[in-house]
Formats: structure tokens, sequence, C-alpha cells
């Protein structure tokens, strides 16, 4: 597989999906700063998980296709006048970093809060933010239950292997507002997830096929709320 033809692919995607043309130039710069940077993410994912326990070390062989491009194909669903995306559980930094990396190279001036409640992991990110110039990314050291934003909600919501769907919405209600769309990327387990999460919440959603996992899927929801 090209990695970088999926990276620029998945930046295209943003375009048409939003219903701008993707011009060629603008394109191929994107996809050049995002290449550049997302190989030294992986550098430093890399160096960190020889120290802690970010991902499997399986999983690490499979970086580009299985962590990477699983979390880039997230930019084509997020909307042009986001101002915050928030990441919940943010451990590895899939898919917030990678989306942090994409949106700096669409020179989108959208910030990027990690939530990450273990310590060792938060500083990790925090250091990679540093390190690949992310003046974007935001990290918090908690848990999202803990978490509160005063001024700004967040716009979009995003989430991978974190928590069942269910735990997701209280998580989006509590952080988000009636328009935040979250974006929530599930595996084969996903049909009993949304109905157990109907049980206790309301909201529209759409069902969209991950392009890197065979059984997975993207969740996008929107308009979430209790049900009463």
């Amino acid at each position: 597989m090209d990695i970088e033809s999926e990276i620029s692919a998945c930046l295209k995607a943003y375009f048409v999906q939003n219903g701008t043309p993707a011009d060629k130039a603008i394109l191929s710069a994107a996809t050049a700063t995002a290449m550049k940077k997302l190989h030294e993410f992986v550098a430093l994912l890399t160096e960190w998980n020889a120290k802690m326990n970010l991902v499997s070390k399986n999983s690490l062989a499979e970086v580009w296709t299985r962590h990477v491009l699983d979390s880039a194909q997230l930019v084509a669903y997020l909307p042009t006048d986001m101002r915050r995306l928030t990441d919940i559980g943010s451990g590895a930094g899939f898919p917030a970093l990678v989306l942090a990396i994409l949106l700096q190279a669409l020179n989108l001036p959208t910030e990027v809060v990690l939530i990450e409640s273990i310590g060792k992991k938060a500083t990790y990110l925090r250091t990679a933010a540093q390190q690949l110039g992310l003046e974007n990314v935001h990290v918090i050291n908690d848990r999202v239950e803990n978490t509160v934003f005063k001024n700004v909600a967040a716009d979009v919501i995003t989430a991978r292997a974190v928590a069942a769907l269910d735990v997701l919405c209280g998580y989006a209600v509590k952080i988000g507002g009636r328009q935040t769309r979250a974006l929530f990327l599930k595996g084969q387990s996903y049909p009993a997830e949304l109905t157990e999460a109907q049980k206790h919440w309301q909201f529209a959603n759409h069902i969209y096929p991950n392009k890197y996992s065979a059984d997975g899927v993207i969740i996008q929801l929107w308009n979430i709320r209790n049900k009463k």
C-alpha cells in the first residue's frame, strides 16, 4: 500500500466532503507536509513505546495501516468551520495527533484537545506535540468526567478503543452541545453497542465503513440527548 497516496486521498476527501475543489498544488503541499510530520510522529511513538505500553508490538509493526491511516480517514468528516476537536482517552495519540498533523498541514486553525487520564501517557502526548511543532494541541491530564469547558464546547468529539458507545454518549453530552459531531471508531460489535446506547440516548447517526479495517466502522452521531 502506498501510504503517501492514501494520506493524499484522505486530505482530498476532506475537500470533497465539504464541497470545495481540491487544488492540486495545495493538496500536494499539504500531503508532503503531513507525511514529514507523520514519519516524525511514528519515530517518536516507536521510541516511547519501548518505555511504556502505548500500542502492542504486533500492531506497531503495522502502524501505518492499523493506526495512522485508520485515524487519518476521519479528516474527511470534519467540518470546515470547526474551532475545537476534542479527543477522549487519547492514549498513543490515535486519532488525535494524526488529525492535528493533517489539520496543521491544511492550515486550519483548529484547537485539538487531548484528554488523557494516565499521567505518563499525558506526558508522552505533550512531548510529542511539542517536538512535532503542533501548537494547535492542548493536552489535559484528567478524566473526561472532570473536564469542564467554560467558553467553547467541542465542535467535534473523537474516540478510538476507549469505551462502549453508551458511555461515550454521556461524555459527548458533557463536553459538547446539540450541534457537536461525534466520530467514534468501532469494531464488529457496533450493532450491539448502538442498540444499548439507544436505550438511554436519543441521537441522529450515520454509519460509514472503515477503509482500513474489514470489520470496523466509523459511527457519526449528532444531536445527542438523554432519553427521558
